[in-house]
Formats: C-alpha cells, structure tokens, sequence
C-alpha cells in the first residue's frame, strides 16, 4: 500500500489574503514505512516574506529569490503523489494552500477525500 506524508510551509494563513506556498515536502511509504523517495521543493512567493512567518520557518527572501515558482514544480509534485492517499497533520491548511496554488496554476484541485 503506497501513501504520501504531505507538510508544506507558507508565507502566512490565508491564500484568499495573497499568502502563498514556499516549500512542500513529501515522504512516500510504501506498507506505512518509508521507501526511501521524498519530494522536497522551496518555492519563490513572488512576495516579501512577513516577519511572522519567517519566526515559523526560517526561510528568508534572499533564499527563497532563486527558487522556483509553483507552476514550475506543480507537474513534478502531482506525479510523485500519483493517485496514493495523503497524511497531512494539519490537513486543511495545507490543502487550502495547495488547491489554491494548483487553480492558480491551470490545474484540476485536490479532493478533500484524498
């Protein structure tokens, strides 16, 4: 049985107020232990990172300057979770910024039963 542990980090709480996705990671397991294969990206936000944020996670502007944007790892990321069932902790955040990046991007969004 293959599942994706999904975290990702963020420039603030709201996707809808502008904030934005700056890193996603994933770990697959393969009969709930890890295989080995991970999906790990920074993504540049396009915009300032706020002070609150940054205390959440350390990534700074200057880091997050040459990283890709979303659209550029969006295909990469779908095929690595494929069709597999999502462990996220904190599910409706994370779900919340991703669906709204994926729309951003010309993609079909997420289900929730995923």
């Amino acid at each position: 049985m293959r599942e994706v542990i999904l975290d990702t980090e963020t420039t603030g709480l709201d996707p809808a107020a502008g904030h934005r996705l700056v890193e996603i990671g994933c770990v697959e397991l393969i009969n709930h232990l890890p295989s080995g294969q991970v999906f790990q990206r920074y993504l540049n936000p396009e915009q300032p990172m706020p002070m609150e944020a940054f205390e959440v996670h350390g990534l700074s502007d200057e880091f997050l300057a040459d990283k890709p944007l979303f659209p550029q790892v969006a295909e990469a990321f779908l095929a690595f979770i494929g069709d597999a069932p999502l462990i996220i902790h904190n599910a409706d955040f994370d779900m919340k910024f991703l669906n709204w990046e994926l729309k951003l991007a010309g993609y079909a969004v997420l289900p929730k039963s995923r």
